[in-house]
């Protein structure tokens, strides 16, 4: 990271204003729980980038993504957009849904793929709590596992067996 440049952390999990009233708003989704966290593939890096939520991450500014993989020109770079979901246990926060989406950007070009509906599908999923991550390369596990251990080693203890088997690579 670049010196002085502010470290983007996971978003807090804070008590829901809504728990104790009934009416209007009720049954809509909170997004204050959701970190969206980009991995660059080539780089092995990984980054909390909250743009991310409205489609204007860093990766994904100025770019036109297109529906079809085969007609971004050669040379896009490879990502993943994992929707990180935390939620709070007796004993602390841990990472309750984990769920990753590809995305390729070719920045010369100012082009790239991604399938928006599979990133609001994902978005969904991590919501309710699932982990979606066995497509992934192993590199890519590898940098996410060792991201979310690193942001909060607590957090993640506290978290699934499923998450912990479906990251590990060795």
């Amino acid at each position: 990271m670049e010196p002085g440049k502010k470290k983007l952390e996971f978003n807090i999990v804070k008590k829901d204003p809504r728990d104790d009233h009934k009416g209007f708003g009720m049954g809509s989704l909170s997004l204050d729980n959701v970190s969206p966290v980009i991995i660059d593939i080539e780089e092995g890096d990984a980054v909390v980038d909250i743009g991310a939520m409205h489609g204007k991450s860093a990766v994904e500014k100025r770019v036109k993504f297109l529906p079809n993989k085969d007609e971004v020109p050669a040379g896009a770079k490879p990502y993943w957009l994992v929707w990180v979901t935390m939620e709070r246990k007796e004993d602390g926060l841990y990472y309750a849904g984990v769920t990753a989406c590809e995305m390729t950007v070719n920045k010369e070009a100012r082009r790239g793929y991604k399938s928006l509906p599979e990133h609001v599908n994902r978005l969904d999923k991590s919501l309710k709590r699932q982990i979606i991550v066995d497509h992934m390369d192993a590199k890519s596990k590898k940098v996410l596992a060792d991201f979310l251990k690193n942001h909060d080693e607590n957090m993640w203890n506290r978290s699934s067996d499923k998450l912990k088997n479906d990251l590990e690579t060795e």
